[in-house]
């Protein structure tokens, strides 16, 4: 079972831990992250970067194959993702629940919703597929 510290530790040095992305609850299929929202991760019109609220979202996402890989599996890659904005934020705490929605061998379908945790208002819905990868045989 891989613990929170841990799961937190894979992200430091890369681009998680510089945004300062933490995941703070784990339940078999989903992964909860959240990110502090702060001058540097806002766009110049002075509201949250859509590529802030995205690398939240994929992180989560992320996490929760690196945790739901199939048997055999060494690893994945992002083939597609999507998604759409309803909200922002200028300051506070953003939260992504991220959930597997597919989970095949060859690929993995995650859902994450982006909410604002001060008042729980959703501000951007997400969806990415992976694809499984495996060791190469023969080489």
């Amino acid at each position: 079972m891989v613990t929170l510290e841990q799961l937190n530790a894979v992200g430091v040095g890369t681009l998680p831990g510089l945004l300062g992305i933490q995941i703070v609850e784990v339940q078999g299929t989903q992964v909860v992250g959240q990110l502090a929202v702060r001058a540097e991760l806002m766009a110049p019109n002075g509201y949250l970067h859509a590529g802030s609220v995205i690398a939240l979202a994929d992180t989560t996402c992320g996490y929760g194959v690196m945790l739901n890989l199939p048997e055999g599996a060494q690893g994945f890659t992002t083939i597609e993702l999507k998604s759409n904005f309803v909200g922002t934020v200028r300051d506070g705490t953003i939260q992504s629940r991220a959930t597997l929605v597919h989970g095949g061998r060859t690929t993995q379908v995650w859902d994450a919703t982006v909410t604002d945790t001060a008042n729980q208002r959703a501000i951007a819905m997400f969806r990415c597929t992976q694809l499984i990868l495996y060791p190469r045989q023969g080489s």
